[in-house]
């Protein structure tokens, strides 16, 4: 017989985050994203310009991902993509108007999620050191 799934910590990680991205969707229609866009959103939101290379860097999805989602957000009007003077081959995302308007509305979703978790903040400080531990020491291999 074979491992027993729930003792696994990538099947608890895997199944946690499935939860945690469905208690996002109802919080984030009214905002016209999807959860990955919202990850790219947060990655740019306190950033004027960030290259694209950089994004699919920090939020960890593929370019061959990336690209729909960041056509979807210009779509949508919240980001531009411009051509990096440097290399005319690179492209940078910047926010728009509305795209930085969006980060005020998307704090009160962040605060509903975590909200509905039912940690505690000293709860959520130790999850994420946990985490950040986890991905650090699997980077490393």
């Amino acid at each position: 017989m074979g491992p027993d799934l729930n003792e696994q910590v990538c099947y608890a990680l895997y199944s946690t985050s499935r939860a945690i991205t469905q208690a996002y969707k109802p919080l984030l229609e009214p905002l016209n994203l999807t959860y990955p866009q919202y990850v790219v959103m947060m990655a740019l939101w306190g950033n004027d310009v960030v290259p694209i290379s950089e994004v699919a860097k920090i939020t960890r999805i593929s370019n061959a991902t990336l690209t729909p989602l960041l056509r979807r957000l210009e779509v949508n009007g919240y980001i531009e993509r411009r051509t990096i003077k440097a290399d005319e081959r690179q492209k940078s995302i910047v926010l728009t108007g509305a795209g930085k308007t969006l980060a005020r509305k998307a704090k009160k979703a962040s605060e509903t999620a975590l909200c509905a978790t039912g940690l505690a903040e000293k709860d959520v400080t130790k999850l994420m050191s946990l985490m950040q531990q986890i991905k650090s020491n699997l980077d490393n291999l």
